[in-house]
Order: C-alpha cells, then sequence, then structure tokens
C-alpha cells in the first residue's frame, strides 16, 4: 500500500510539471548524472527539475499559478523583495518535507528555512549548493543606499552532476564573480535601475565564460542589445527565454 501510494504521488508530481511544461518555455541540459530540465516560469522564478527533485527559485505569483505547480523539493529564496520573496506562492508548493534555503533577512518572515549566508556551502538533497555574493556598488535609492546591500542578498550555484549553474540573484558585475569558475550555465539579471545594464551584463559574461548565458528578470530592457554585445564571444550561447 504504502509503495502504490508513494508510486502514486511520484507520478502526480510527474504529470504536475509535465503540465507545468506545457505552459512554460523549458530547455535541457545533458549532465554526467542525466537530464537537468530548466522550466522558466517569469521574472527571477525558474523550476529545475533533475534526479526526481523539483526546484524552485524565487515563485512569484504574479507570473503563475503555483497551486497548479508540483510541489518543492527545495525552494532557494535570493532576497526578501516582494517579487522575490512571495509567501502565497511558497505556501501553493512547500510540503512538510520542502527544503527551503533563504537569506536572514528572509528568515525573519518564515519559519522553518535553512539560512545560508554568502561563503556557505550545503549539501540539499544530494545537490551541492554554494550561496554567493549578491549586490549593487553602482545603482542607488534616492538616499543613496544601494538597491541590493552587499551582504544581504544571495546568489546561488547548484551543482547538478558535472554542471554548474549559477542564479545570480538582484546583483550588478561585482568583484566576486571572478571566482566563479566552471559555470556551464549562468542566469544574469539585466532590469534597470535595480541590477545591470546590457553592458554590466556583458561584462559579467566576459569574467564568467559560461557555455549557456540566460538574461533573466530583465523586465523592459532591450535583450537583442546584449545579444549584440556578446556577437563575436563565441564560446558564450545567449539564449533569450521569457523572464521579463
Amino acid at each position: 500500500m504504502f509503495k502504490f501510494v508513494l508510486t502514486l504521488m511520484l507520478f502526480g508530481s510527474v504529470v504536475g510539471l509535465a503540465n507545468a511544461q506545457s505552459h512554460f518555455e523549458t530547455d535541457s541540459i545533458t549532465t554526467s548524472q542525466g537530464e537537468l530540465k530548466i522550466t522558466f516560469i517569469g521574472h527571477g522564478s525558474l523550476i529545475f527539475t533533475f534526479g526526481g527533485k523539483v526546484i524552485y527559485v524565487d515563485p512569484y505569483g504574479e507570473v503563475a499559478d503555483y497551486s497548479q505547480l508540483p510541489k518543492a523539493d527545495i525552494i532557494l529564496l535570493t532576497h526578501d523583495h516582494y517579487d522575490h520573496f512571495d509567501l502565497s506562492a511558497i505556501k501553493a508548493i512547500r510540503t512538510e518535507q520542502t527544503k527551503l534555503i533563504l537569506t536572514a533577512a528572509c528568515a525573519k518572515k518564515i519559519s522553518g528555512g535553512i539560512v545560508m549566508k554568502n561563503g556557505d556551502v550545503q549539501i540539499i538533497e544530494g545537490i551541492k549548493v554554494e550561496a554567493v555574493p549578491a549586490y549593487n556598488i553602482i545603482h542607488k535609492r534616492d538616499d543613496g543606499q544601494p538597491f541590493h546591500p552587499k551582504g544581504v542578498g544571495n546568489g546561488y550555484i547548484l551543482t547538478f552532476g558535472d554542471k554548474r549553474v549559477y542564479v545570480a540573484g538582484d546583483t550588478e558585475n561585482i568583484p566576486e564573480m571572478d571566482a566563479l569558475k566552471d559555470i556551464e550555465v549562468a542566469f544574469l539579471p539585466m532590469n534597470l535601475p535595480f541590477t545591470m545594464t546590457p553592458e554590466m551584463v556583458t561584462d559579467a559574461a566576459r569574467r564568467l565564460k559560461p557555455k549557456i548565458l540566460y538574461p533573466y528578470h530583465y523586465g523592459d530592457t532591450d535583450t537583442s542589445k546584449l545579444v549584440e554585445l556578446l556577437k563575436e564571444e563565441e564560446e558564450i550561447e545567449v539564449r533569450i527565454r521569457p523572464l521579463s
């Protein structure tokens, strides 16, 4: 009976994910431990599926009805701004078994999470998760404070088999990016005035040298400008997906 229920639960999760992928674009990346599927929900919101695990990044209810999406094994939250930290979206996909990875600021608003600060590394459900800095240097509020102060938000590097995937969070092309090595896939934000210009993303990409670059959370920014700026960088494939 237990085996039947477990099989039914797994089947339901697979069907739910298949339904999600019918509504949203999905890419597949081959790794040494099977396929990594990336579902592009919109804005800063992503789903990674790998090894039977469903991993969400910054679920945001304005871009999807999360009650219709599969339950989460892992939820990663980059920072506590409303369009990255959405309690109703989190509640819709969270179970008692879900691992919630978040910042200290997020942990003040929700209980039961695993707090990671810049530089922390953990193995979560068999997946290596590295928390890296994400902050502004140039772009600031009217009072002179950066939109994203240093040490508050996280980017995350996830290791899927032999592939390292960098989800930068809300950040500029900060010096710490020079230390990030062997990035296969990079998600870099490009929405003004909060994160990077196309020129900043170009600089970050040239330093990171990912094989695949997805600009994400790009709002009204013209993604064709980034494509033009990186057209000579033949080792970097720029993929534009609906992540405005």
